[in-house]
């Protein structure tokens, strides 16, 4: 009896010392051998996350680390497994002590003694085998040594300084070993960017190199924006540097005044400071990081070269903090700072992931981003130029599996400083996943979209509240908001889809089965789209959207509504509509006529009850069928100047059904991040309309029955071809012309007479005159593709 009684008292001691150790402490100055006491933390989160994985009370009590203030240089990444899972009821939690900051870090600091080098170049000794792919003095980030040189008033210009002659062998000669420099250079069309590492020179000194997979619209790089990076003869600008490992050392020219021998000199070595690994079958659960700033990653534009399906983007599956096979992993009030790559990666299954309160900034590709898996998709196509069977594809409608996110939200967070190496970044990138929320965010200073969602795959997502502007900055052709819908239906013929679709009036819905909704934000685009649904984005509602400058695009793609919209100094962009799309465009308060581009006859309809500012803008959309019901007037905004544009009592906009929403709710709300987050200019209103003077072909050259027309504005868009490029549209203005005859057709768009660029009617005209009786090359685009055909005399 007396040895049971010991025994229940020890065993209740043991559980009750068990019981109440559900804290543990964490401190720069700790020891792993302490007990992680509050009086006797440990050093290292690792050590903190052994003992909570063999402590009993994990998955019964809630856990939790509390992290001191300080730096913490992670010796390798943090893995958190299943075996680290709380539960519902007791979760756990890593966070932020008290008010303090704990900063992990994926790089290193160095000790390094300094000595002139020339031309205000200083050099140090590094360690053996040390490599370096960034360098942070004093926290902030350097410059590898570049040519041109980086120019911080180029906000908008490509790398903020570029060159044609960037890699020319006349520019090569000046260096005598760029192995392992970098050329980093705009698509074509501006439709993001190209990366290479320079593998050396030839026998005639051309510039050797590998790469340019980064984008998945493979057109080649533009002549004119290029830049290139770490190479030694390049260093003459303040705050660059270049690292030979060969000869372990260190060059940077340091800003003028600042001492680097009390400077902190920090490199990067890590690309994930911490990952989730569970899967579908064995998720991570129930894990909480809160309070974080996580810094120094490396950058990983090489190896972001996983197409997407049928998108422009091709993606690195990884980033400062990576989820992948989760249920229930928060992320909160943290700070993602300068990191090389992306922020956060939510990859292939994860469930109730949460990002909440944190702030990204200057990130060198995408904010947040929620991608699964392809496998999952029915049908799944990768390349733009792909083509299927339309009458043989699989009519299952969703995914094959659950390995994709789902049911996950970014909520009162702070994004801007997007794509700071990368040209096809997002602030939120949304692919192949279901029902994620964006919410209460603050999205700005983005290289190309605030928030872009790939394609249907699978829909019912929610943007509301957000603040997103100054986006497309160095890019083009894209919007704010920027949606594919290149989804299993999908062909780049339209006649196809059509047809298809005809048959099967749900088939664009087989793969966006949930209704995305954009609602109650604010948006601002000065080089493309304010929101921007392109190629047959389906399934979409839009309404209480305040929109400052590019208006509403809608390309191709069935099942989208707008309306209880205010779209500022602009209006709605109807591009290539299908038959019976089932688009309805009404009760919006627009300042510009429709602009349709190649539309399908009776689109019109689907435009009505909607207030024009101008009488001449409403009387164009007769013209096309539209808005028999609509009216002009001034909408009477309460204060434009200020950014509130409700409309007072006995404005117009409440005959067609209008309806006030907040102009207060827009963007972070978190208010040590909406202390410092920007908002949008606003624009001064559009005092005159912006209707053109003269019908599409009127007064324009005809050719074998065709209306020769140059391209305008945002008609490059229409046919998929940048500014550059240009070119001279068909247009059919007489039954049976006899371009159709010999293999044209409407909407093709000449580039090329007899190897000869063109992009004038007088250009083509011109060229063709010259050939006399001779055959005559046409080089042309249809479906956004260029090809070649001969024209006998």
């Amino acid at each position: 009896m007396k040895i049971k009684w010991i025994m229940s008292a020890i065993l209740g001691m043991t559980l009750s010392s068990f019981a109440v150790t559900t804290d543990y402490y964490v401190s720069p100055d700790g020891n792993d051998a302490n007990p992680g006491t509050l009086d006797q933390p440990l050093k290292t989160i690792m050590a903190a996350q052994a003992l909570v994985r063999q402590s009993p009370v994990r998955g019964r009590d809630a856990v939790t680390v509390h992290v001191r203030g300080g730096m913490y240089y992670l010796p390798e990444t943090i893995v958190f497994t299943p075996a680290d899972s709380g539960a519902e009821t007791a979760p756990v939690t890593y966070t932020a002590y008290q008010d303090e900051t704990p900063v992990l870090s994926g790089g290193s600091e160095l000790d390094l003694e300094w000595k002139p080098y020339r031309d205000g170049i200083m050099q140090a000794r590094t360690p053996d085998g040390l490599e370096i792919d960034q360098l942070f003095i004093n926290n902030s980030r350097q410059r590898m040594a570049r040519y041109p040189n980086y120019n911080p008033e180029m906000k908008t210009a490509a790398y903020q300084g570029f060159a044609a002659d960037a890699f020319s062998k006349e520019r090569a000669a000046r260096w005598e070993d760029p192995a392992g420099g970098y050329i980093h250079a705009m698509h074509r069309a501006r439709w993001g960017g190209y990366h290479y590492r320079i593998t050396g020179k030839d026998a005639e000194g051309n510039v050797t190199y590998e790469g340019g997979w980064q984008n998945n619209r493979q057109m080649g790089m533009h002549k004119d924006f290029r830049m290139v990076e770490n190479i030694f003869e390049e260093l003459d600008a303040p705050g660059e540097w270049f690292h030979d490992a060969d000869a372990r050392t260190l060059y940077t020219m340091p800003p003028k005044g600042q001492d680097l021998s009390g400077a902190r000199i920090e490199v990067v070595r890590l690309r994930h400071l911490i990952e989730f690994q569970g899967t579908a079958a064995e998720p991570v659960r129930h894990i909480t990081l809160k309070g974080f700033t996580y810094i120094h990653t490396a950058r990983t534009f090489m190896d972001t070269k996983e197409p997407l399906l049928r998108s422009d983007w091709t993606v690195y599956r990884g980033g400062a903090v990576l989820l992948t096979g989760t249920e229930d992993i928060s992320i909160l009030d943290g700070m993602f700072d300068q990191v090389g790559g992306n922020a956060v990666f939510v990859n292939k299954y994860n469930r109730r992931a949460l990002i909440r309160g944190c702030h990204i900034r200057d990130a060198g590709a995408s904010g947040v981003l929620f991608v699964g898996d392809p496998d999952a998709v029915r049908d799944p196509l990768f390349e733009y130029a792909e083509t299927q069977d339309l009458t043989q594809i699989d009519l299952i409608p969703g995914p094959k599996t659950e390995n994709y996110p789902a049911d996950s939200a970014v909520e009162n967070c702070l994004i801007h400083g997007i794509g700071r190496v990368e040209r096809q970044p997002a602030g939120v990138q949304i692919s192949m996943s279901r029902r994620i929320t964006v919410r209460d965010t603050s999205i700005y200073d983005c290289a190309r979209a605030g928030i872009n969602i790939s394609e249907g795959t699978w829909g019912g997502h929610l943007i509301e509240r957000c603040d997103v502007f100054d986006t497309v900055l160095e890019t083009g052709d894209h919007g704010s908001f920027n949606s594919w819908g290149r989804d299993r239906f999908w062909s780049r013929s339209r006649k196809d889809t059509e047809a298809v679709v005809r048959d099967n009036p749900q088939l664009p819905f087989l793969d966006a089965m949930e209704t995305t909704v954009i609602r109650n934000s604010r948006w601002r685009c000065d080089h493309g789209w304010d929101i921007d649904l392109d190629d047959g984005s389906s399934n979409y509602e839009i309404y209480n959207n305040l929109m400052l400058a590019g208006g509403l695009k809608f390309r191709e793609g069935y099942g989208r509504t707008a309306y209880n919209n205010i779209l500022i100094n602009n209006g709605f962009h109807p591009h290539v509509w299908y038959e019976d799309s089932r688009n309805r465009f009404t009760q919006n308060i627009v300042m510009a006529p429709h602009a349709p581009i190649r539309n399908a006859e009776g689109w019109g309809a689907a435009s009505d009850f909607n207030l024009f500012a101008f009488e001449a803008d409403l009387k164009k959309s007769w013209t096309f069928g539209a808005d028999p019901r609509s009216v002009f007037d001034d909408p009477l905004f309460v204060d434009p100047a200020a950014g509130d544009f409700r409309v007072k009592p006995g404005s117009p906009a409440f005959e067609i059904g209008f309806k006030n929403f907040p102009m207060d709710q827009f963007g972070v709300k978190k208010p040590a991040l909406k202390a410092i987050a920007r908002t949008p200019v606003i624009p001064d209103l559009r005092r005159m309309s912006t209707v053109e003077a003269a019908e599409m072909a009127a007064g324009q050259p005809v050719w074998l029955g065709m209306a020769l027309r140059a391209l305008q504005g945002e008609e490059f868009s229409a046919f998929g071809v940048s500014k550059d490029d240009g070119g001279v549209q068909l247009i059919q203005i007489k039954n049976r012309p006899a371009a159709v005859r010999k293999g044209l057709q409407a909407g093709d768009l000449i580039q090329q007479v007899n190897g000869r660029k063109v992009t004038t009617p007088q250009e083509v005209l011109a060229a063709i005159e010259q050939a006399g009786s001779d055959p005559v090359q046409i080089g042309f685009v249809r479906n956004q593709q260029f090809t070649e055909m001969t024209l006998q005399p």
